[in-house]
């Protein structure tokens, strides 16, 4: 059964840090591109981070390139996204992502973990 867990979440004031992980099980973690969203009220999900198989491609939104960055370690089945300088527009419930398409494909999404920017 394919599993992803999200931690890391809390209050933060603007321009402080936050390191989001997520744990995978379920899946041969280091065969898959992994990704992070985040849905704030009223909004549609937005991809926040994705990353390759083996971490060396990497692609942010146009709202966190500079500021946030994606990372996985293969060897415990781990992403992580590091939140820098953070905004108020920033809070949201962040989501991991997994996807396989065609022979055993499946669609997996984390329950979240709550991001929020107080001034």
């Amino acid at each position: 059964q394919v599993q992803l867990v999200e931690s890391g979440g809390g209050l933060v004031q603007p321009g402080g840090s936050l390191r989001l992980s997520c744990s995978a099980s379920g899946f041969i973690f280091s065969s898959l591109p992994m990704s992070w969203y985040r849905q704030a009220p009223g909004k549609e999900r937005e991809l926040v981070a994705i990353i390759s198989e083996l971490g060396d491609n990497t692609n942010y939104g146009d709202s966190v390139k500079g500021r946030f960055t994606i990372s996985r370690d293969n060897a415990i089945d781990t992403v992580y996204l590091q939140m820098n300088s953070l905004k108020p527009e920033d809070s949201a419930v962040y989501y991991c992502h997994a996807e396989r398409r065609g022979w055993g494909q499946f669609n997996a999404w984390g329950p979240g973990t709550q991001v929020t920017v107080f001034s």
